[in-house]
């Protein structure tokens, strides 16, 4: 019995993926768990190994083209079964021709002498087959039907896909080109003699021309780039979370002063022992956690067209990790709160160098309950994210610098004194909660930073 394997899910925000290659083709076996299709989504690019053995019947979705999930991708056919050979088309249905009865002429009333007529115009039309741009090729029903809209004659076409297959894009570019249309029936009109006409009637105004695309205004030396595959998923994702999430920024100051005491301390026995560098970001996160923990609701996911709101029983911390500037992914760190500083300083340095080695894997990229992005080793001020829906929140970390600042002494004297200051930014979803959460929340994770005792925290 023939198993169809369909587009799954590929992440709780996945909605779609490309099919990047067909490691098996059509007539070749395949056993449980061997690699069945290559897949593209907006977080990484993953094999689907297939849940049957047997033999590929039919492949429903070519290489190059985004389906959504659900669609259907193959057909698996048990050992031995051989795929049914392409079925001819059936010829056009025959339309009968009915020829109109005989009418007797009106009764025509008498009137005086007419002119003789004049000479009417006579049309040849030159009998032209109907040119199909596409007859006897082998594409995509998307490739096909965007080659007739435009009347394309792709048979000299060479294609960059697979095997030499025309691809969306190829076609894309041609229109994109102006290639000229595939030739049409020709008629020819016969010339007869001048002779004056009565005035005809006001022609009916001719149909509006569908608009095209608008073209991209250019100044001179402009360069046009197209957009990869991951920058244009994630300008997809953050139009959609701007538009889903009712997105509200929040911020405090933090004295990073007992935190830098430490970290000065600590970072050559550090990096000796770990071999990377003892950054901020790692106390930031343990302190992140422990607000997580105080504060569910900022830890929730929030789905307002079921009416639901899920609180999440463990925390699993997103780390946004910049590809070289190529792009932003968010890796999370799954029960991230059952570790100390140290091993969350590992998990994030291991889901960064990963990262940018292109080796993040489809559960590396899925399943985070809050994120936290950090702009500020690049020297940001104060930023305002946009959230990975469906968390409720994502929280900035910035620049920290030296700074003159207002303390109280022990004795109650203000005096000024330079301090490690940075900021931290919540962008948070007021659908889910309210201001009063928002501040509450980050006042702790301010109060952790500024007063936990961070060398028990590296013993």
């Amino acid at each position: 019995m023939a198993t169809t394997v369909s587009m799954p899910q590929l992440g709780e925000t996945v909605t779609e993926g490309t099919i990047l290659s067909w490691p098996k083709k059509v007539g070749e076996t395949i056993a449980v768990d061997e690699a069945l299709v290559e897949i593209s989504t907006d977080k990484v690019d993953t094999e689907i190994p297939s849940p049957v053995g047997g033999v590929i019947l039919e492949i429903l979705v070519p290489e190059g083209e985004t389906v959504v999930v659900g669609t259907d991708l193959v057909v698996i056919g048990e050992s031995g079964e051989q795929p049914a050979a392409s079925a001819p088309e059936a010829p056009a249905a025959e339309v009968p021709v009915v020829e109109s009865a005989p009418t007797a002429p009106e009764p025509v009333p008498v009137a005086a002498p007419q002119p003789a007529p004049q000479p009417v115009a006579t049309v040849t039309v030159e009998a032209a087959p109907a040119v199909d741009p596409t007859e006897g090729l082998f594409l995509s029903p998307v490739v096909r039907k965007l080659a007739r809209e435009h009347n394309l004659d792709l048979s000299s076409v060479a294609g960059t896909g697979r095997d030499g297959r025309i691809t969306r894009k190829d076609v894309e570019a041609l229109i994109e080109k102006g290639v000229a249309p595939a030739p049409v029936a020709q008629v020819e009109v016969a010339p007869v003699p001048t002779a004056p006409a009565p005035a005809a009637a006001p022609a009916p105004a001719a149909a509006a021309a569908p608009m095209a695309p608008a073209e991209i205004p250019l100044l001179e030396g402009d360069e046009v780039r197209d957009l990869d595959r991951l920058r244009s998923r994630i300008g997809e994702n953050m139009i959609q979370a701007k538009q889903t999430a009712a997105h509200v920024w929040t911020s405090v100051e933090v004295d990073y002063t007992r935190v830098e005491r430490v970290r000065q301390a600590h970072k050559d026995a550090f990096k000796e022992a770990e071999g990377f560098s003892l950054t901020y970001l790692p106390f930031i996160a343990r302190a992140t956690i422990d607000a997580l923990k105080a504060f569910p609701v900022v830890n929730s996911s929030f789905y307002l067209e079921q009416k639901k709101a899920v609180f999440h029983r463990t925390i699993n911390l997103g780390i946004a990790v910049d590809m070289d500037q190529k792009g932003l992914l968010v890796a999370s760190i799954r029960d991230s709160d059952g570790l100390r500083m140290v091993g969350l300083a590992r998990r994030i340095r291991d889901i960064a160098m990963r990262g940018r080695a292109g080796e993040l894997g489809l559960d590396d990229v899925s399943g985070s309950t809050f994120t936290i992005t950090n702009p500020g080793p690049f020297g940001s001020f104060m930023s305002a994210p946009i959230i990975n829906v469906p968390n409720t929140g994502i929280l900035s970390t910035d620049t920290v610098v030296k700074r003159p600042v207002v303390v109280t002494t022990p004795d109650g004297a203000d005096v000024i004194a330079i301090r490690h200051i940075g900021y931290l930014g919540l962008t948070w979803d007021h659908r889910a909660f309210d201001g009063s959460t928002a501040v509450l929340f980050l006042r702790r994770i301010k109060e952790n930073l500024e007063m936990w005792d961070w060398e028990q925290e590296l013993a």
